[in-house]
């Protein structure tokens, strides 16, 4: 008997009898190819290029810093004398009220004395500032360190400010609003007026943010 009489089915015929093509020889007969082989390698899209094909800046972590102009010192002595002024008046004023010795209100004279040489100079020498990059950073204090670091795009805007010693002495202040809390700004004080208007024009141009005068 037949192997479809035995209730078997028979090569290229299934259980109910059907036929179907069966290859001649097992070399008709291929695996599908493996993975990693050319057919089937999946190959890493490229990296989209940066919009117009101007990449991001990156920070490297050199800034080259720069001194205030010297004539700075000038300015903080000046304020230092004023401010000298102003304490011995309300010192007298104390004394008066009290009905004591205005001398009591000269010992005041030498410690201001001192404030007004000696501290603009140490002040001068600790205070440094420097654009980087991406960044603004701003070094100042010879008791207490403070080192401020602010990213161009953090930048809201930049003013120029000028108070009438500064005029006279042709220097200016330029001031950096930051986002991310109110009244956030870095100041750099004492710079000669060109200087201060130049570096108000670079930090615009390298944040996008708005100036003032």
């Amino acid at each position: 008997m037949t192997g479809a009489d035995d209730g078997q089915a028979t090569p290229g015929t299934d259980d109910a009898g059907r036929s179907f093509p069966v290859p001649e020889t097992a070399d008709e007969v291929r695996p599908a190819p493996a993975l990693g082989t050319d057919a089937d390698e999946v190959r890493p899209s490229p990296v989209p290029a940066a919009e117009d094909g101007v990449q991001p800046p990156v920070w490297t972590g050199e800034v080259d810093e720069e001194f205030l102009d010297p004539r700075v010192q000038t300015l903080w002595q000046v304020n230092a004398a004023l401010g000298g002024l102003v304490w011995m008046g309300l010192a007298c004023g104390v004394l008066l009220v009290l009905d004591r010795s205005l001398a009591w209100a000269t010992l005041l004279a030498p410690v201001a004395a001192t404030y007004a040489v000696a501290v603009p100079a140490r002040r001068y020498r600790h205070f440094t500032f420097g654009v980087g990059s991406v960044e603004v950073r701003v070094s100042q204090g010879w008791l207490w360190r403070v080192q401020s670091v602010v990213l161009h795009s953090r930048i809201q805007h930049v003013d120029t400010r000028q108070g009438p010693i500064e005029r006279m002495l042709g220097l200016a202040t330029v001031v950096v609003f930051t986002a991310g809390s109110v009244g956030a700004m870095v100041a750099v004080p004492g710079l000669a007026a060109d200087r201060a208007e130049a570096l108000r024009d670079q930090l615009v141009r390298l944040s996008g943010a708005d100036d003032a005068v």
